[in-house]
């Protein structure tokens, strides 16, 4: 027979164990309610162009303002011929230390990832191509003829180069995962591939036509960060925040090009020469200046010989001399030179520098600025020639042979006449009446020397 107390006992057990459901089930309940989160950002940048100083700071700077700024990710959009190999390894650099997952988009499609590029690729967490672009060709090829580091170097110096280029590219495939024996034949062979190829080989990870893509594609996967941690991308639907270069990274960008260099040394030696011909004009000698230090601060972002600098500034001096003598001579030499230095502007063999081939000074460039700059110096330096054979206008000389009034009686003690707009002091051998036509035949000082023009 049940009690009273055993009931009251019952009861509260049954009491007790529904509270205990309760308070186990209210974190499941609250697990399954979704929680509204903040939309994540990725940081965006660019590569667009050769791999310079500019652009390479501007990259290793995107990491950082990435990672300051707390961002999920930050996307490359990636097109270059490649570039230095100093400015690739401080990318390298910043992409392998980044605490932030580093992805790289090769695109539009006809962009490639060429020579440098192909490092930078293999550097990131995660890397697409879209469809129509290419990879490799890292082989240490750069020059006017595209010519082969042996053929330039010597053999000793080109196994040197090519096996240090090898070592590097290998070791960054291996730390990201990436196909090794790829990323060595692209340097030794100049190995190149498809968006699909690369993939298949693991080059990189994904073909995507756009970033949207290829960011909803990498949303949810796991890479490791610089510090041992492993990170989940959120990265779909993400809001994209561009990271703009500097006003000095960007300038450095744009004049890091051979044929910006050598258009601006002829603008420098043109304006020269118009500021030695017209004296005292200052906008043609104050543009020519600043052209002038524009050519030599992006000669330092390139793989330029000193010698063809050198052509370059003894073919503009030339010029300038063919202003003072008129012989043609000179003239022509310094137009001579001035075409030389533009065709070996750039070094044949730099072992700094992984470019393609159509990273060069050409003949079609050359030549018609060349005759441009030829044909501005001629007719400047014959108008020039022109002008010195023409009566002098100015000055003392100037008023000899003038005509004028006579403003009161002139003798040869004292008078006074109207030449030129202005009152003059004047004398004359024989009198002159007030309103006679004179000419001048002398000046001295203040004083004119006039005589009376019969009529």
């Amino acid at each position: 027979m049940r009690t009273r107390t055993d009931c009251r006992t019952g009861t509260a057990a049954l009491l007790g164990f529904l509270a205990v459901a309760l308070l186990a089930a209210a974190p499941a309940a609250e697990k399954q309610e979704p929680r509204a989160g903040p939309q994540p950002t990725v940081a965006r940048c660019e590569l667009d162009g050769v791999v310079d100083a500019g652009s390479g700071d501007y990259l290793v700077d995107c990491v950082a303002r990435a990672e300051a700024q707390g961002h999920a990710a930050l996307l490359v959009r990636l097109d270059t011929p490649g570039g230095s190999l100093e400015a690739t390894r401080h990318i390298v650099s910043a992409f392998l230390a980044s605490r932030v997952p580093v992805l790289v988009w090769v695109g539009p499609s006809g962009a490639h990832a060429g020579s440098a590029g192909v490092f930078v690729t293999l550097a990131s967490n995660l890397a697409a191509m879209a469809p129509g672009t290419n990879i490799g060709a890292a082989h240490p090829v750069v020059g006017i003829t595209g010519q082969d580091p042996e053929a330039a170097g010597g053999k000793q110096l080109a196994r040197k180069v090519e096996n240090d280029a090898v070592a590097f590219v290998e070791s960054i495939a291996r730390q990201r995962g990436r196909n090794v024996a790829w990323a060595a034949s692209a340097v030794r062979d100049s190995a190149s591939v498809s968006a699909d190829r690369a993939r298949e080989l693991r080059v990189v990870e994904h073909v995507a036509p756009t970033e949207a893509d290829f960011l909803a594609w990498a949303d949810g996967r796991r890479v490791d960060v610089a510090g041992g941690d492993s990170v989940r991308l959120a990265t779909k639907d993400a809001r994209l925040v561009d990271l703009e270069p500097t006003l000095s990274q960007r300038a450095v960008h744009a004049l890091a090009h051979p044929s910006i260099v050598y258009l601006l040394f002829l603008v420098a030696a043109l304006g020269l020469v118009v500021e030695m011909s017209h004296p005292g004009a200052i906008a043609p000698g104050l543009i020519g200046l600043v052209a002038l230090v524009l050519a030599l601060v992006a000669s330092s972002a390139l793989p330029v010989r000193a010698g063809a600098l050198a052509l370059l500034l003894v073919g503009a001096a030339l010029i300038i001399a063919e202003l003072f003598v008129t012989s043609g001579l000179l003239g022509a030499a310094g137009v001579l030179l001035l075409t030389l230095g533009g065709v070996f502007l750039i070094d044949r063999f730099d072992p700094g520098w992984f470019v393609d081939r159509s990273f060069h000074l050409s003949w079609a460039w050359v030549a018609p600025t060349t005759a441009v700059l030829a044909g501005a110096a001629a007719y400047v330096a014959y108008r020039g020639a022109q002008t010195r054979r023409l009566p002098q206008q100015g000055g003392d000389a100037g008023l000899v042979g003038e005509q004028g009034t006579a403003l009161a009686p002139v003798s040869p003690s004292t008078g006074e006449v109207f030449v030129h707009g202005e009152r003059w002091r004047a004398t004359s051998p024989a009198p002159i009446r007030p309103g006679a036509h004179v000419v001048v035949r002398r000046v001295e000082g203040l004083t004119l020397f006039v005589d009376e023009v019969k009529t």
